[in-house]
């Protein structure tokens, strides 16, 4: 039997036909790139109209009011003189800040919460157990109305971090369970005899396991902060100073434009929301059907 060559063994490895990664496989789902394709293109509109708008132009009486939507306004006016779509300029970014600060503050404090409860048990676990399940039992939309209501006239960053102080639990208590499994697997008790301490265990070995569900998690909990901030402002309790989605539906409501038959002035707002759910929403759905196996679809 003839031997095999090394270079024969580099070829054959060579020619193998190469899995694709996490960031391949997510790249071919069609619901995730059309998702991501809306949320860019509602990032572009944000920051050219950052680039493009001086702060003149966002002043009351800047264009004749109650303009309806054609070649005197792209999106009509209001019937304070503003235009929408300037408004809409700010109130995107803006909208997209809230829900990116929540997202990240409560994914990363729910991530720290359930790593360090799962894995080091105990009196440990004992605590941040009942802690998780006082915050999952606090019905959030009422304490986010009662800060909210306190603390009026908040900011965007204010608002954002608010709503992410009451997004931490849920994520916390799905990622203990998952490191209660993975704890108990070969890898992890390697870890340990190889002398690794619980810290490195954490964020070596079990948080690359979690983190698609994690990224999961963010997008879904990015939706629930921006339709909290949303809800807040249309009920009088956002940032009154600045100009965010569900701000631009509170003014359009608080000056009766449903009445007044200034239809524009509150349907771009809540079409724009409509979409931005529906692009979060697809994003959410990609990333769990290339997580979880059994709604994992080929091609």
């Amino acid at each position: 039997m003839a031997a095999i060559s090394a270079s024969e063994i580099v070829e054959s490895e060579a020619s193998a036909p190469q899995q694709p990664g996490f960031g391949g496989i997510l790249l071919r789902n069609r619901k995730f790139v059309i998702g991501v394709a809306i949320l860019l293109i509602f990032i572009i509109l944000g920051a050219g109209g950052e680039l493009f708008v001086g702060s003149g132009q966002r002043a009351s009486g800047s264009f004749q009011p109650r303009l309806a939507p054609g070649p005197g306004g792209l999106l009509g006016t209001d019937s304070l003189g503003r235009s929408v779509a300037i408004q809409m300029s700010e109130a995107i970014p803006n909208s997209l800040q809230v829900g990116l600060i929540a997202a990240t503050l409560g994914t990363t404090l729910g991530a720290i919460v359930g790593f360090v409860s799962g894995y080091f048990g105990r009196s440990v676990d004992s605590v941040l157990r009942v802690l998780i399940d006082i915050f999952l039992s606090v019905p959030s939309l009422l304490f986010l109305i009662l800060i909210a209501s306190l603390f009026k006239g908040v900011g965007v960053q204010a608002m954002a971090l608010i709503i992410g102080i009451f997004a931490w639990a849920w994520p916390a208590r799905q990622v203990r369970a998952q490191v209660l499994s993975l704890k108990e697997r070969g890898f992890v008790q390697i870890a340990r005899l190889s002398g690794m301490s619980g810290l490195e265990i954490i964020f070596r070995e079990l948080m690359p396991h979690m983190l698609p569900w994690l990224g999961a998690n963010f997008v879904n909990a990015f939706i629930a902060a921006v339709l909290a901030e949303s809800g807040l402002s249309i009920l009088g309790l956002g940032p009154q100073r600045e100009m965010t989605l569900g701000m631009m539906i509170y003014w359009s409501l608080n000056y009766s434009a449903f009445l007044q038959n200034l239809w524009w002035w509150w349907l771009t707002p809540v079409l724009t929301l409509i979409a931005l759910f529906l692009a979060l929403y697809l994003i959410h759905i990609g990333f769990d059907e290339v997580t979880n196996p059994r709604l994992r679809t080929e091609g």
